[in-house]
């Protein structure tokens, strides 16, 4: 490792149950093999420092052991059968107990205030602080579903995991993480209900779904990188009074609406057009505001909110530069809305049945068709982040790491405080200088 980041140990930790018998394979739909070639998605949790006394290392492990225990898949691998008579190749996820890896590393002269710049830049050794091995989800065949990183700081402890995203999404892995925390602060005392898969496949779609080989196998490594713009991380926070005065600007733009524009509505919008104003893409130009859309209440019959397992697909809002640009934020707000209430259940069968007829472009992953003119909203402020209490303290902050990065790639989370939102932007060089430049995008942002 580097970045003042040091190895010190490397292990494997196995569900406490080591019978897995009768949960032995899950068969994956058009949504989750539609992220083969998608990065494993990270995320990070800065804590204080516990006491000496607290055993942190051997307390993770221990009830990381027992959560593995009830969410079984993060132990298990990815297998691929290849189909010889076709030439296509097909996957499901052997639950078989093989276990998560475990790091754990040092960086004693990082301190905390060193990670949380007061500007709101994200530092890039803080990269260092995630497992960031360039896994993608198809490399889930010989690496771990779910590896965790535990970097012991100066003043802080940093708890970061990724996991592959054909196994579950962002609402998975929060309650993992939150049956995790519980079980490491109470021990025996936490009781947390039984998985619930998610079982759900669409009628007239046959299992295993059949996909060409070549678009199994990992693209070759860009030649083209040494000539790519340079990106940054910033971390963009929005008040409750922000939010409450971004939300009526934009229904008061849209007046004769019957349904009012959400918050996040109402933030996503405000984030796409300023981005958009400052990237150089011509007025003529589309422009798409890609969401993560969660399909768990939208298929018919709607499954359980909280099952386990991958439920979502990116869903574009597109318009031109000139359309988004000029016709305010409540329309755009508004363009965003109509975008996620159309995602039905009709669509989502659109989607599953599309995927499987045109397997194709696989290999381009999160980034295809992701040029000047796109965002993409990954994660939720509605995830409960900040009530993962391991046993020493709540979380001082949250970050998204380097996986998956792209510019225009903006990762939502819920802020410290309450009723804010945080907003970890991804942007090329000269648009993030351009926003902090910006006296309208700061109107209603506090740099953090």
């Amino acid at each position: 490792m580097a970045g003042g980041v040091v190895l010190v140990s490397s292990s494997m930790v196995q569900p406490v149950n080591s019978n897995q018998s009768g949960r032995t394979k899950i068969h994956l739909t058009p949504f989750d093999l539609s992220l083969l070639q998608f990065d494993y998605p990270q995320r990070g949790l800065l804590f204080p420092k516990p006491d000496p006394d607290f055993n942190l290392i051997s307390r993770l492990k221990t009830s990381l052991s027992l959560a593995l225990d009830i969410y079984f898949p993060f132990a298990g691998r990815l297998v691929k059968t290849e189909n010889l008579e076709d030439d296509t190749a097909s996957f499901y996820i052997d639950c078989d107990g093989s276990g998560a890896r475990f790091l754990h590393a040092e960086a004693n002269s990082v301190s905390v205030s060193d990670l949380l710049q007061p500007d709101g830049s994200v530092p890039d050794f803080a990269k260092h602080f995630f497992p960031a091995d360039d896994f993608k989800s198809c490399d889930g065949v010989t690496v771990p579903l779910l590896v965790v990183q535990v970097t012991e700081m100066k003043d802080g402890v940093f708890i970061s995991y990724c996991y592959n995203h054909v196994v579950a999404d962002g609402v998975s892995m929060w309650d993992f993480l939150h049956t995790w925390s519980k079980i490491c602060s109470t021990g025996s005392g936490f009781n947390p209900k039984p998985l619930v898969l998610k079982g759900w496949f669409l009628e007239g779609i046959d299992y295993p779904i059949h996909i060409p080989v070549s678009e199994t196998e990992r693209p070759p490594p860009s030649r083209e990188l040494s000539s790519v713009p340079t990106t940054k991380e910033w971390i963009f926070h929005f008040t409750k009074e922000n939010i409450s005065n971004l939300k009526s600007k934009a229904n008061s733009e849209v007046a004769s609406n019957d349904q009012g524009i959400s918050s996040l509505q109402a933030v996503s919008a405000h984030m796409w057009r300023s981005i958009i104003r400052h990237s150089g893409v011509s007025r003529e130009q589309k422009t798409h505001c890609k969401l993560v859309v969660d399909v768990r209440q939208r298929v018919n019959p709607p499954l359980e909110k909280d099952c386990f397992g991958n439920m979502v697909y990116l869903a574009p809002a597109t318009t031109t530069v000139e359309e988004l640009l000029d016709r305010g934020l409540g329309w755009a707000a508004l363009k965003i809305r109509n975008l996620v209430s159309s995602q039905t259940s009709e669509n989502c069968k659109f989607f599953a049945e599309e995927w499987v007829r045109n397997v194709n472009n696989l290999r381009a992953g999160i980034g295809s068709k992701v040029d000047g003119g796109t965002i993409v909203i990954a994660s939720s402020p509605r995830f409960e982040v900040y009530n993962k209490d391991f046993g020493w303290g709540k979380p001082i902050a949250i970050r998204a790491g380097p996986s998956n990065s792209i510019s225009g790639k903006l990762t939502l989370f819920q802020g410290i405080s309450e009723g804010s939102i945080d907003v970890q932007a991804n942007l090329w060089s000269d648009v993030i200088v351009k926003l902090l430049a910006d006296v309208e995008f700061l109107e209603h942002v506090t740099v953090a």
